[in-house]
């Protein structure tokens, strides 16, 4: 007979405003505790969910978002604490806004491609103008179809760079590297990509026949689901310090935000790992909770193939948001008759918000060698650190949080107490409220479209149907989520983006 919800619910303290610790007996074999960051206004979500578990049992296939952060910490070498940020939802194995590390000094520590999630590096760009939103108020809609023309969208959508199969290859190995030396980047975009868009220890021979075979085509396209392109202005400045340096300190100034991932390619890298990993777990007698949560120790074989082939996933994700970027620089180029330079259509930054890394952090007073598991989270580094690039020593690393379809998105940085409480994380979105099979069984695609439509926002999809997924009512309130990191000193707003045109699969 499972727990009451009035019994799971004495296992969680808050400890602050915004914050909840998950203490151990939650679930069984807890190595160190929980926590999660939710304020007032996002915290029902989370407790409704566990509340449904206890009354009915799964909720839509996966347990509650708090069972599998509990989940989380039972794993081997597991070291502070497993962490869960205020857009945290329900994944496969690890939820998403889950953050966790491992110490790579434990030879029973892991790695977990549930800890990354099916689509490696996954990310948001974000590609500033020198233009104001009254330089394209009377072109939008047709921006937003050279935009769309340009990038290529959709489930089935194919590359239109040329690519071969040693192309691919070369892409794999040197992430950004390879469209700089064919022609598709500027040398300084690299400079403020998060890893310099290149994962070291990437080696394609680890990477299945099979998922090259899906990556080839897809090379420069933007998907379908979550993913999209945004034209954005800059709607209000909460840091002119940190806008300044990034180059996006006018109101209305108007940006460009890329969002996709690794595509194919990296959901078979992850499907081929997780298969070589449950056997790995019979051999080595590994013991989850939670089947999803497949692992591996980091140096067996299985976790090594894996860290190596999700290195080529995350350096092709990283090619494929370079590869927009180029065709976006095309298409403003054309409408404004002008090259991509001197329209200073710069990058601004490129993070990742599903990827495994090994870091460097204090724990208990201790410098650690990590590997930190982010999932639907963003690395979030503060000012003087060595990884950030020297233009954002002063101000911290930037941090890009998408919104949802036809809302706000914000541009945080990085603090010391986001490091020393986060491992240097923060959220990466808004975060679902419902899933997508509620959102197609309840909302109207075309009144999603009018909303938009009402708001002044021109929007191009490849699948109307797939908008009801992604529409606003699906999502929690992204400024509710930036509020509580910002409450709870993880992140620090800078920018807030408004959209005025949506680009979908």
């Amino acid at each position: 007979m499972g727990r009451t919800f009035a019994q799971e619910k004495s296992f969680i303290e808050r400890v602050s405003p915004c914050q909840y610790v998950v203490r151990k007996g939650f679930v069984n074999n807890m190595n160190v505790e929980g926590t999660f960051y939710v304020n007032d206004s996002l915290k029902g979500l989370l407790f409704e969910e566990l509340q449904q578990f206890c009354e009915k049992g799964e909720v839509g296939g996966f347990l509650p978002a708090v069972k599998q952060l509990a989940n989380v910490s039972a794993l081997p070498g597991i070291v502070k604490r497993s962490i869960a940020l205020p857009d945290v939802h329900a994944g496969y194995g690890f939820a998403i806004g889950n953050v966790a590390a491992f110490d790579m000094n434990n030879p029973e520590a892991v790695v977990s491609p549930g800890g990354v999630g099916f689509d490696i590096n996954c990310g948001v760009r974000l590609v500033r103008t020198n233009l104001l939103e009254r330089d394209v108020e009377d072109v939008k809609d047709k921006l937003a179809q050279s935009l769309f023309d340009h990038i290529p969208v959709g489930v089935g959508s194919q590359g239109i760079i040329p690519t071969t199969a040693k192309d691919l290859e070369a892409a794999l190995e040197m992430g950004m590297e390879w469209p700089l030396r064919e022609g598709y980047a500027w040398a300084e975009d690299k400079e403020h990509c998060e890893e310099y868009g290149r994962m070291l220890n990437a080696d394609p021979s680890k990477v299945s026949q099979r998922a090259k075979k899906r990556g080839l085509p897809q090379m420069g396209t933007l998907g379908a689901g979550n993913h999209y392109a945004e034209i954005q202005v800059v709607d209000e400045i909460f840091d002119p310090s940190a806008a300044t340096k990034m180059g996006i300190d006018q109101l209305g100034q108007v940006c460009i935000m890329i969002h996709s991932g690794s595509r194919g390619l990296g959901h078979q890298v992850a499907t081929d790992a997780l298969v070589a990993m449950e056997k790995a777990m019979a051999r080595d007698r590994i013991h989850t909770n939670d089947r999803q949560l497949a692992c591996a120790r980091i140096n067996s074989q299985e976790g090594q193939n894996y860290m190596a082939a999700m290195s080529c996933a995350a350096n092709y994700a990283w090619v494929n948001r370079t590869s927009m970027t180029f065709l976006c620089r095309q298409a403003f180029a054309k409408m404004f008759d002008s090259m991509p330079d001197d329209l200073d259509m710069h990058v601004v930054y490129d993070v990742s918000h599903n990827i495994a890394k090994v870091e460097e952090h204090m724990v208990d007073g201790q410098l650690m060698k990590l590997l930190v598991h982010r999932k639907g989270s963003t690395r979030a580094f503060p000012p003087h650190h060595p990884l950030i690039p020297v233009d954002y020593q002063f101000t911290g690393q930037p941090v890009l949080i998408g919104g949802t379809m036809g809302t706000c998105s914000y541009v945080l940085t990085g603090t010391e107490r986001g490091f020393r409480e986060t491992f240097g994380s923060t959220c990466h979105g808004a975060g679902r409220s419902r899933s997508r099979n509620s959102s197609r069984k309840n909302l109207n695609y075309q009144d999603v479209l009018d909303a938009l439509k009402f708001k002044g926002i021109s929007i191009r999809v490849a699948s109307p149907k797939l908008v009801m997924e992604e529409a606003p009512e699906s999502y929690k309130d992204v400024t509710q989520v930036v509020d509580t990191c910002t409450a709870v000193g993880i992140s620090k707003k800078a920018v807030k983006l408004r959209p005025i045109a949506v680009i979908k699969g």
